[in-house]
């Protein structure tokens, strides 16, 4: 579980406060909200994505061709990066020691991409993306009320399920 609290930075200067995330790494606030910006951006980018892969739709007349194309343009991105980042080659060992859910990831990302494809047209993008971050809220809360996959546990309270709401309340209010 995170917490936050008053102590110096890893170099000794005085901070605000540092969060400890749940892999017990502490972070300064600057960190954190460099982090925040990196996951803004990345959110930005779903919502570019989606408006993209919609457009090559429409000008292919075909999603299963779109999505196609999505995920050889990322695949490639992928391998660019695994490349430049040095990273080292997967052994049998490090694959064995994954369970067989941990396959799927990209399977889920392909649901994500032809739905993006399929319905922004259709609700608009800043509906499509409600829709899609209320979605996540709700994976996220569960999972994390249960622990799955290896996500740090947090039970489901009262401040959770108002925010949720809100969500919900949001994808009315954006439609409207």
């Amino acid at each position: 579980m995170s917490e936050s609290r008053l102590v110096p930075d890893r170099h000794g200067r005085p901070l605000l406060a540092i969060k400890r995330d749940s892999w017990g790494i502490s972070m300064g606030i600057l960190e954190f909200l460099t982090l925040a910006a990196f996951a803004i951006v990345a959110g930005a980018s779903i919502v570019f994505q989606a408006a993209v892969n919609a457009d090559l739709r429409a000008a292919l007349n075909s999603a299963s061709w779109a999505a196609f194309i999505s995920y050889v343009g990322g695949a490639i991105a992928m391998a660019v990066y695994v490349f430049i980042s040095g990273s080292s080659w997967l052994t049998g060992a490090d694959i064995a020691k994954t369970s067989w859910l941990s396959w799927f990831g990209g399977l889920f990302g392909a649901v994500y991409v032809v739905a993006a494809i399929l319905l922004l047209p259709r609700l608009g993008a800043a509906t499509l993306l409600a829709l899609f971050v209320t979605g996540q809220m709700l994976m996220s809360v569960a999972l994390d009320h249960y622990g799955i996959l290896g996500v740090p546990q947090h039970s489901i309270d009262l401040p959770r399920l108002a925010g949720c709401a809100l969500l919900v309340l949001g994808v009315v209010l954006i439609r409207a």
